[in-house]
């Protein structure tokens, strides 16, 4: 994919300042013929007018399009390419007809091809480390970048979707970076269970008193609706309470708990965190942002009954899902509480040996990185959403000493800008 790999685009593209064309910037709503460069966060890709920085989005590097500008920003734009005039080779018909400019903004890269979608992924946790991450180039690639898919092809993955609801009642997806509902006929990303569900527009269904609806097709078979209003969660059809299937156990939870929306990635992000980190017999560990106990359960099973595991968690919901999926585990312990808290207040304490972290999308943050420091495990296993996030920890841990000594990347999200990462980091010595 021509430019993936140049990294250097969307630094010097943030160092840039705002230019004129004759006299003025770039304003919304107007169109301007560019060149596109290298990819960015966010399913951007960036070019510049007369040294104004442009993030556009529908685009592939090396191609010449159409740009409508949608937002205007001191120092940046973002556009959508509404016109193709020179496609790059990698640039395929999307499937959807919704994941174009102006509409459903959940797909960002149904106009790339799949093998591209894995580089144009690699390229941007590979900048982010960088330039975020502190690494150099050299430590970049001795750590082999790179993005494997997961089984099961591109569509009909998603196994849990959250509908928006117009004031007209219809169910649909977002605007990108928009709150406006574009109600659909169908999600070609969703499970196919969830497909045939009468939630959308042409099964006529309507949803005047809710602002969501959820529709989950779990790995355990079971398939449930949910409206949500006013933040209360209300069943309409199937179980309320789903069955999930990961790490050689079956997960009992209520519908709108969270898991992963992959059918692949609990048995996937598991199998990654045990090879990176190999839990011995005896070993004491921790799952830090446990949720219901995936990652717990797998290292329980590790550590066998002369070991210990400590989950943390901060959501009730998470924290009853571990309590009763976990109970048969008597040598983990849960802790409800913030994990900041937990550590800082010692109410989880070292020695330890293996951490897993496995942070929101903002990342763990440098209080807990050097907490987990402080603790003196031999190996951290950090799970990340965001290649942001977790290069910016990386540098934390960095500025203990601290390395990154391993990393897998994996393609959880097909079709959209998300990518999933599992990091070892090692201690000095």
């Amino acid at each position: 994919m021509t430019g993936a790999r140049d990294g250097r685009g969307l630094e010097e593209a943030e160092r840039a300042v705002t230019g004129a064309r004759d006299g003025r910037g770039l304003e919304e709503a107007e169109r301007v013929e560019l060149t596109v460069g290298a990819v960015a966060p966010g399913g951007h890709c960036v070019a510049r007018v007369d040294g104004q920085v442009v993030f556009v989005r529908h685009a592939l590097p090396g191609e010449r399009v159409v740009a409508e500008v949608t937002e205007v920003h001191k120092g940046f734009v973002r556009a959508d390419a509404v016109t193709v005039l020179e496609a790059a080779p990698d640039r395929v018909e999307q499937p959807c007809p919704y994941a174009k400019p102006g509409r459903c903004g959940g797909c960002d890269l149904q106009h790339v091809a799949p093998a591209a979608q894995l580089d144009w992924k690699a390229a941007v946790v590979r900048e982010q480390l960088v330039r975020l991450g502190g690494l150099t180039d050299a430590e970049v690639d001795a750590l082999g970048v790179r993005v494997e898919a997961l089984p099961g092809g591109q569509l009909g993955w998603r196994s849990r979707v959250r509908y928006a609801v117009d004031g007209a009642g219809r169910a649909g997806l977002l605007k990108h970076r928009s709150h406006e509902v574009v109600p659909i006929e169908r999600c070609l990303i969703a499970h196919p269970a969830i497909q045939e569900l009468p939630v959308l527009t042409p099964s006529g269904a309507r949803w005047p008193d809710a602002d969501a609806v959820e529709a989950v097709a779990s790995t355990g078979g079971d398939v449930a609706v949910t409206a949500v209003a006013d933040g209360v969660s209300r069943p309409v059809s199937g179980p309320e309470r789903v069955r999930e299937v990961a790490a050689g156990r079956e997960w009992v939870l209520p519908a709108s708990s969270f898991w992963q929306v992959h059918p692949a990635a609990a048995d996937t992000l598991v199998d990654a965190v045990l090879e990176l980190t190999d839990p011995r017999p005896g070993e004491r560990a921790w799952d830090l942002y446990g949720g219901a106990g995936l990652f717990a359960a797998a290292l329980a099973g590790r550590v066998g009954d002369a070991g210990r595991v400590t989950l943390v968690e901060s959501a009730e919901q998470g924290v009853a899902a571990a309590r009763e999926n976990l109970r048969d585990l008597p040598r983990v312990e849960i802790v409800p509480a913030r994990v900041e808290a937990a550590l800082a207040r010692r109410r989880i304490t070292g020695p330890v040996d293996v951490v897993v972290l496995d942070p929101p999308r903002s990342g763990a943050g440098a209080r807990v990185v050097r907490d987990v420091v402080a603790a003196g495990p031999r190996a951290v296993a950090y799970v990340a959403c965001d290649p942001a996030a977790f290069a910016r920890d990386v540098r934390t841990f960095a500025g203990s000493g601290w390395r990154l000594a391993a990393l897998r990347g994996f393609d959880l999200f097909p079709m959209t800008q998300h990518v999933e990462l599992v990091g070892l980091l090692l201690p000095p010595g």
